[in-house]
Formats: C-alpha cells, sequence, structure tokens
C-alpha cells in the first residue's frame, strides 16, 4: 500500500514538473499546495540572481528569498497575465532584493565566482575587450570596473548577460520602457569600458 502510494505520489510530481508556469498559478489557486511546485521550480534560480544582483550571503539570499515567495504567493490573484510568470517573479524578487540593500543601507557587492567570470567574458566580447593580451588581467580590471558602477547600470548587465534575458523580459523585471532598457544597457557598457580604461592605465589596481 505504501508502495502505491509513493508510486501515485511520484506520478503526480510528474505531472506537474510537465505543466506550464501559468498552468501551476492557476492550479495553486485553487489548491495552495501547488505552489510547492513553483517554489521547486524557481528556488535555484532566484537564489542565484540574488547572488548574481547583490552579492549577499548565504543566510541574506535565503531571507530575501523566502521573503519573495511569500509576497509571490500573496499576489498570485493579482498576476497580470500579459507577462511571464518568470518575469514577475523576478521583478518581485529584484524589489525584495534592493530594498534589503536600502534597509541594510550597503550597496551590492561583487563575487568572485565563476558565472561571475562568464558574465565579464560575455561583456568583454561585447564591448571590443576580448583582445586583451592576459585575459586574467583583463577578469580582474573588469570586476574591479563593474564594482563600481552604479546599481542601475549593473543590474541591466547582470540580466543581459548572466540571466541571458531579451529586452522584453529586463523591461518587464525593471518596469522599465524597452527603450529605456536599450539606452541603459548601452550606457552601461560604456560606462564600464571607460572603467576598464582608466584602471587599465593604473595597472588594474583602484
Amino acid at each position: 500500500m505504501e508502495t502505491a502510494d509513493m508510486s501515485a505520489e511520484e506520478q503526480n510530481a510528474g505531472e506537474m514538473r510537465e505543466k506550464t508556469d501559468e498552468e501551476l498559478v492557476r492550479l495553486t489557486l485553487e489548491d495552495r499546495d501547488c505552489f510547492l511546485y513553483l517554489m521547486r521550480r524557481y528556488q535555484a534560480p532566484l537564489a542565484r540572481y540574488i547572488v548574481r544582483l547583490a552579492g549577499l550571503t548565504r543566510e541574506d539570499t535565503e531571507d530575501v528569498l523566502q521573503e519573495s515567495f511569500i509576497k509571490i504567493y500573496r499576489n498570485l490573484k493579482g498576476f497580470d497575465t500579459s507577462l511571464k510568470f518568470s518575469s514577475w517573479a523576478y521583478r518581485i524578487t529584484h524589489n525584495e532584493t534592493m530594498d534589503h540593500l536600502r534597509r541594510r543601507r550597503s550597496r551590492p557587492r561583487i563575487i568572485e565566482t565563476a558565472d561571475q567570470d562568464e558574465l565579464l567574458r560575455r561583456i568583454a566580447a561585447d564591448t571590443d575587450l576580448e583582445t586583451a593580451a592576459d585575459r586574467d588581467l583583463m577578469i580582474r580590471i573588469l570586476r574591479q570596473s563593474l564594482a563600481r558602477l552604479s546599481p542601475k547600470y549593473r543590474e541591466v548587465l547582470v540580466l543581459r548577460y548572466l540571466e541571458e534575458r531579451d529586452y522584453r523580459e529586463i523591461s518587464d523585471i525593471l518596469r522599465l520602457p524597452e527603450g529605456t532598457v536599450a539606452t541603459r544597457l548601452n550606457r552601461a557598457k560604456i560606462r564600464l569600458r571607460g572603467e576598464y580604461v582608466k584602471s587599465s592605465e593604473k595597472g588594474g589596481d583602484l
């Protein structure tokens, strides 16, 4: 009997994994236990985004993630179906992360991770810096330069190059017109390149 119950539970979990975000939202509005499957789907991606965006500690990341899921659940009835659920969930998590920084009166930190270096390599390739002779030095200088950018420029770089979001998704997450996203992204790259050049002239020491 226990084996049969387990098999039925596994089958149900498998069916839930096949459902779209929007289907899970509708099911959650009928049965709140279904929200668990949305949490499982987005727990890792949203936690990574918090770290990429703000460089929070593991404990703070978990706190922000928990608050984000609470707000997502409480606002499901008002979910704007013209948005992708992922963009809406990222928007709530983004706002919760920035609110956390404001409450702590702290700036986002840049953490040295493999995917952070991947972000820098992608930016370098898009800003004609990939030909730098010493790639390790280039990454180090770019990391320093990224840390000097204001959050509004850093966040569009993270969303575009690390989260690989298109302009429409970034627009939905940040609640900005797509034209503003394009302009801000271009300015972010210009400013990052400027910081890179200044730092390079100083030998990579800021």
